[in-house]
């Protein structure tokens, strides 16, 4: 299945069918700043790193990628339900990090939902660890 789904840049044309497609996975949480706007900003600060998956005219994968000059930060990927276990996953996270390489990033960084225990054990199979002595913390500004 896998050779026939396309990979490409993320376009903010892509964005109603993505958020249908992030309301739909479980674990993913569709936050402040997951608007229309913010997304376009995003994608606009950081050109050729996110990601979707295209099995002919149907987007079944995304993956959003951004930087800040120094680490790479990695957000809401979602595969569809009927795609997973193909390795489209992996394959997305792979062409982000190799965007963030080509960029000169040497580092990438996720949060995973503690209640999102399928999330966790997919980022974990592909190798990423948790940061000891870190914990993620946040404000609204």
């Amino acid at each position: 299945m896998r050779e026939k789904i396309q990979t490409r840049e993320f376009c903010i044309d892509d964005y109603d069918t993505v958020l249908q497609l992030w309301q739909r996975v479980e674990g993913l949480e569709v936050a402040e700043g997951d608007d229309r706007e913010g997304v376009d900003q995003f994608v606009s600060r950081n050109p050729g790193l996110s990601r979707v998956a295209i099995d002919g005219s149907t987007l079944v994968g995304v993956v959003m990628c951004g930087h800040d000059g120094r680490r790479g930060h990695i957000y809401h990927l979602a595969i569809d339900p009927a795609y997973r276990r193909y390795g489209l996953g992996k394959r997305l996270v792979q062409e982000c990090l190799d965007g963030l390489r080509r960029v000169g990033v040497m580092r990438a960084i996720i949060l995973v939902a503690d209640y999102n225990l399928g999330g966790a054990e997919f980022w974990k199979r592909a190798g990423w660890e948790d940061i000891p002595g870190a914990m993620p913390m946040g404000i609204d500004v």
